[in-house]
């Protein structure tokens, strides 16, 4: 209950407010797009493979723009084989404009790049099921070299520890790989 004195304005805390701000901001922002702006971006997402919501959402969280792809192993569905199967491999060559990086689960690294160069512009070292955070964000750093986390988003399987890279690398955002490889995303 609001006491004395109070507008009954937003509650200057919590969800409630910061959604209040973000939904003030993102008014002020949308009519002052200029269509060529907008028209830009919806061509960016399509040289991604985004949908334009997709790639909208990410570039105002993150205020930057994407850069590269992070791909799990599992998310490739590279358990038993070294090479991309035909589905995904058409799916990654399509993308354009983005660096494509892939992070080996059960298999080294350089094999991973070297079956699938045409496809691939890096790979590292997965990090481990329970691996710690600070040892899950080493690794992501180490495949990740000097590129912004922040404009990396990474595609994964279901599994659930794949979700917490996003934050130990500080990813911009994660898309699950079925819609992502459905061409959905």
């Amino acid at each position: 209950m609001a006491g004395i004195g109070h507008n009954g304005g937003p509650e200057m805390a919590g969800f409630e407010w910061r959604r209040h701000c973000w939904t003030a901001a993102r008014a002020r922002l949308l009519p002052v797009l200029p269509v060529e702006v907008v028209r830009m971006r919806v061509k960016r997402a399509q040289d991604l493979g985004l949908d334009y919501k997709t790639y909208a959402g990410v570039r105002a969280t993150t205020g930057r723009d994407i850069i590269a792809f992070l791909f799990s192993s599992n998310a490739l569905r590279l358990e038993k084989a070294l090479r991309v199967p035909a589905r995904e491999h058409a799916r990654l060559m399509a993308v354009t404009g983005a660096e494509r990086l892939a992070l080996a689960q059960s298999m080294a690294a350089d094999q991973l790049l070297q079956a699938n160069g045409d496809v691939l512009d890096g790979a590292g070292t997965a990090p481990l099921p329970m691996e710690g955070f600070g040892s899950v964000a080493a690794r992501l750093r180490a495949v990740l070299d000097k590129r912004p986390g922040d404009g990396v988003v990474l595609i994964a399987s279901d599994a659930p520890w794949e979700r917490d890279w996003t934050a130990a690398g500080r990813l911009a955002a994660t898309i699950p790989a079925e819609r992502f490889f459905s061409g959905a995303a």
